[in-house]
């Protein structure tokens, strides 16, 4: 059974850093393509980051600079390191994958920037 477990969301300054990490169970983590996703109330939940199976990443616009995306194949595992934290970095982070054409999400973990 695909999993995904997120943890290390909380609340922090702006100004200040986050470290997300995702474990993937039930597949094979080195072919997938990792994403983050973040979601705050109102809106669509919206790509944040991807890292695929060769270590070519992707960051949305906002985060570019700010954020790192990294993953380790040995602990199957997907890092988001947010630094330079803003107050509408905010929300819920969600890991994703996709397996045979399925998709994954865990349950999210929150992150909180306050000012």
């Amino acid at each position: 059974q695909v999993r995904l477990m997120e943890s290390g969301g909380g609340l922090q300054q702006a100004g200040g850093s986050l470290n997300l990490a995702c474990v993937l169970t039930g597949a094979n983590f080195r072919i997938k393509t990792m994403n983050w996703y973040r979601q705050t109330p109102g809106k669509q939940r919206e790509l944040v980051a991807s890292i695929t199976s060769d270590f070519a990443t992707n960051y949305t616009h906002s985060v570019e600079g700010r954020f790192v995306i990294s993953r380790d194949n040995i602990k199957k595992t997907v890092r988001l390191q947010m630094d330079r934290l803003k107050v509408e970095d905010a929300g819920v982070y969600y890991c994703h994958t996709l397996h045979y054409g399925r998709t994954f999400w865990g349950r999210g973990t929150q992150v909180t920037v306050s000012s």
